[in-house]
């Protein structure tokens, strides 16, 4: 075992966060793939275990509670690959796609996917350019971009996204506003499906979930 497994493993019991080992080892090895690609690339600021548990970590594990078995998933904007790869890690059963329009970045998930042997396919594109060709159960989104954006980009896409998952921290509430202001909710339904706080900074986050009218919750 080494360091740095040992290391993530107190973590995760010191947060109460239970995994199978043989998903934490996977994590361990994604964190380290992760900071290795982030001496070239600004991929993360969570470059140390106990930030990657408390935030990366356990908003995976909060949003993976909302997706249901066997899935299709596409992460928007993945950039280092949270939640995409964490939760592909995490979930194995769910079929994930990734979805990131920077070159760079994209190859770096890429390289992860392919060393780290993780169940997940890697588009270097827009989220509209995909949903022009594909359809999906679900979206998630993580700091990618306030919530109004993110309803912009989708705006011409809700049946092929399925249900919006976006994980968004206290100041969500005015991106609801002006998304609202933009006349981008008229076409759906919006709900808070998880609350939850970070340990340690005391941080209270959310999981907004948006979907279409002509679609059932989920």
């Amino acid at each position: 075992m080494t360091q740095l497994n040992s290391l993530l493993r107190q973590k995760l019991e010191e947060f109460s966060i239970e995994l199978p080992t043989d998903c934490s080892d996977q994590l361990a090895a994604y964190a380290e793939a992760l900071w290795t690609w982030n001496r070239s690339l600004n991929l993360t600021r969570h470059t140390d275990c106990e930030k990657f548990v408390i935030r990366d970590v356990l908003d995976t594990v909060q949003l993976s509670e909302l997706i249901h078995a066997g899935e299709h998933v596409l992460d928007i904007g993945s950039g280092g690959g949270v939640p995409g790869l964490t939760l592909a890690i995490m979930r194995p059963d769910l079929n994930i796609a990734l979805c990131e329009s920077v070159g760079k970045k994209a190859n770096a998930l890429q390289h992860m996917v392919d060393t780290l042997q993780i169940e997940a396919t890697v588009f270097p594109l827009r989220a509209e350019e995909l949903l022009d060709a594909s359809r999906f159960d679900v979206c998630t989104a993580r700091a990618v971009g306030p919530l109004w954006k993110i309803c912009r980009w989708l705006n011409h896409y809700w049946l092929e996204a399925g249900r919006l998952l976006a994980t968004k921290g206290p100041r969500w509430t005015e991106e609801k506003q002006v998304a609202q202001e933009m006349g981008l909710l008229k076409k759906v339904h919006l709900k808070v499906a998880a609350e939850y706080r970070t340990p340690v900074i005391d941080a209270q986050n959310v999981i907004v979930k948006i979907w279409s009218h002509v679609l059932p919750d989920k």
